[in-house]
């Protein structure tokens, strides 16, 4: 069965992370998630302030961009979260953008050798074990976690283009797809990261989170239109209209092999909270009919 949840933009100030996050908890929403954007918010910081205000909200960070991040400080704080928050936190790491990159001098030459050696490392100190790795951007000696998390801390990745989706597949515990990406994308990255898990051998689960840049209102049509102008990647897929239109959309993702359909708004929103409320006691309904 799919999972729904909403996004929290980081456009968005964030005194306002509050008051969404709890009008997804009373609402049932099953997941809120956080981007990590330059030069907007913390992931981490916020996750952890929207988890401490809820009961049961499931908190995902898509994505903690790997250049700007030691990856002993990364495990640190994901472990934490793990241990303060048991069952209730997915953590995603990717590429970054790499203008921004560049912008703050941390612009790697190869950014899938990077993603590679962090996802190893990182999925190892988060597993308990003690990770020493000489490689071209981690370097680690006999590092290891004091408190490393009780049970299972699955590290996902954001990926778009096909060496990161099947490295993803090899290297990850589940995949993050970018908002724009319809059900003949979903296809094609399932069939990609199928093909890393295979040069793996591995057989556990990789779920699918899927992104769906979703609008409602008179004007909602014009805003869509405009936010997947400026989407790197994806097919164009977005949803405007009601429930049953928005409904309608997270099926069709589903059928395509998503596992998490996440609902995107658009950065000029009028009301993240009602649009949480929209998706937990009006979209969800009829996803689950």
């Amino acid at each position: 069965m799919t999972t729904l949840g909403a996004v929290f933009r980081p456009q968005n100030a964030p005194e306002r992370l509050r008051s969404v996050a709890l009008a997804a908890d009373s609402a049932g929403l099953e997941q809120l998630w956080l981007w990590e954007d330059c030069f907007l918010e913390s992931g981490i910081a916020s996750a952890a302030a929207a988890l401490a205000w809820t009961e049961r909200l499931h908190v995902g960070v898509g994505l903690l961009p790997v250049p700007l991040r030691n990856v002993a400080l990364t495990a640190m704080e994901s472990a934490t979260l793990h241990r303060l928050f048991p069952g209730r936190v997915t953590l995603a790491v990717g590429h970054g953008v790499q203008d921004w990159m560049e912008q703050v001098g941390a612009r790697a030459e190869s950014p899938l050798t990077l993603l590679r050696e962090h996802l190893g490392a990182l999925r190892g100190l988060l597993g308990g074990e003690s990770v020493t790795v000489d490689g071209r951007y981690v370097r680690l000696d006999g590092v290891a976690l004091d408190y490393p998390p009780h049970g299972p801390a699955p590290v996902l990745s954001g990926a778009t283009g096909p060496r990161t989706l099947r490295l993803s597949g090899e290297a990850s515990d589940g995949t993050v797809l970018v908002a724009g990406t319809g059900p003949d994308g979903v296809r094609r990255a399932r069939t990609l990261v199928d093909e890393g898990r295979a040069a793996a051998a591995r057989t556990d689960h990789h779920p699918l989170v899927v992104y769906l840049l979703a609008a409602t209102g008179p004007d909602a049509a014009e805003r869509v239109r405009a936010e997947l102008a400026t989407k790197k990647g994806g097919d164009g897929f977005g949803v405007a209209g009601d429930a049953a239109a928005v409904a309608e959309a997270v099926r069709r993702l589903a059928e395509a092999g998503a596992d998490n359909v996440i609902l995107e708004p658009t950065p000029d929103e009028p009301d993240t909270e009602a649009f949480v409320r929209f998706t937990a006691e009006e979209v969800r309904p009829l996803v689950l009919s």
